[in-house]
């Protein structure tokens, strides 16, 4: 990665690059999005949404504790020895 001007942003060199190059780009001009057919996790609920529930605080709940436990088990595949 180049180094940016002196007296200008950090980023002015790769936004330079990019207005240079974006009509002949095609697609992302990098970290292409993940390619399969997995569906995003899904929490379930007791009762369907309505525009306005009182028991937000319980879903908020439900939603917090299903985001924690996906990223326990992502950190978890950090510690599984490798085969």
């Amino acid at each position: 990665m180049a180094a940016g001007d002196s007296g200008k942003g950090l980023y002015d060199h790769l936004y330079r690059r990019f207005f240079e190059n974006r009509e002949s780009r095609q697609g992302y001009d990098f970290q292409h999005a993940p390619g399969g057919s997995a569906p995003p996790p899904v929490v379930p609920f007791q009762s369907r949404l309505r525009w306005w529930t009182w028991d937000r605080w319980q879903r908020r709940k439900v939603i917090a504790a299903a985001r924690d436990r996906f990223q326990q088990d992502i950190l978890d595949l950090q510690k599984r020895p490798s085969k």
